[in-house]
């Protein structure tokens, strides 16, 4: 990205490789190695292998796969740096003609185009798509008179983007499995946490214990084939993301009041201190 890398691996065309989601029974021959986009186990295996492999319980895809599952997961991890002005406008261009004066009324009269530019490019920065143009506008022309600040405006975004957020990462299941914090855990969080500090708030042990916690936890779900959830109060949301994302970046951090009422919520995991 402007010349700097930004993602490597290496491929094998004439093998296969098995990923370990969590939940296997064995282990397997061959060249070992890490899936490069979510970084879980793997292992490069010959394709007759391919039937013991899922026998195994492990996940098996060919090269193109990997490839393309590793360039889909490099762009989203990085639009929000490849968003700015120039693509910004052109979305509000092509709103404007569906929206006119949605558009005309709000930028940049009561939002500046920077200050748009910075909350979708939060949204882009936790993978949330930015498809929806005109819910995000009708929320920034209900919020951004009282404030222009986009830490303050992204969080309201994401409650009126809930059922697409949500819808991203579970589909039409009626049942959201997640990860949470017991009590005392989480008393403790809003007491050393703020969006802006992240982990640097916390006691080194309770974050590296933290950190691993979540990160069993969230292998557990994706073993079971559920994409890994973590539910926090509203105020939690920002720094947890922040915290956890580097090291877990399949992880979807949400806050309570950003699930839809439809939606019924299982906790699968309550990680303490």
């Amino acid at each position: 990205l402007s010349g700097v890398p930004i993602g490597e691996s290496t491929v094998y065309p004439d093998k296969e490789l098995a990923i370990n989601a969590g939940r296997v029974f064995g282990p397997l021959q061959g060249v070992a190695t890490r899936d490069p986009a979510f970084g879980m186990e793997a292992v490069w295996i010959e394709p007759g292998n391919r039937d013991h492999a899922q026998a195994l319980g492990y996940t098996v895809v060919d090269p193109s796969t990997v490839i393309a599952t590793h360039l889909s997961f490099i762009l989203q991890s990085h639009a929000h740096e490849i968003l700015g002005h120039e693509e910004v406008q052109q979305l509000l261009n092509t709103l404007g003609k569906s929206a006119p004066k949605l558009v005309e009324d709000l930028v940049p009269r009561v939002v500046p185009l920077a200050v748009l530019v910075r909350v979708l490019q939060g949204l882009l920065s936790e993978r949330i798509p930015i498809r929806n143009m005109r819910a995000i506008m009708e929320t920034l022309a209900e919020h951004a008179p009282k404030t222009q600040d986009p830490a303050l405006l992204l969080p309201l975004v994401r409650v009126a983007l809930g059922r697409q957020i949500v819808q991203e990462i579970a589909g039409v299941c009626a049942e959201l499995p997640v990860i949470t914090f017991e009590p005392d855990l989480e008393r403790l969080l809003q007491g050393s946490l703020t969006a802006s500090s992240a982990g640097a708030g916390l006691e080194p042990g309770l974050a590296e214990r933290l950190q691993q916690r979540v990160g069993d936890a969230a292998q557990r779900q994706e073993g079971a084939g559920a994409a890994p959830v973590l539910l926090v109060p509203p105020p939690l949301r920002a720094a947890m993301a922040k915290f956890l994302r580097p090291a877990l970046p399949a992880l979807h951090v949400l806050a309570w009041n950003e699930i839809p009422d439809n939606r019924k919520v299982r906790v699968v995991t309550a990680v303490g201190r």
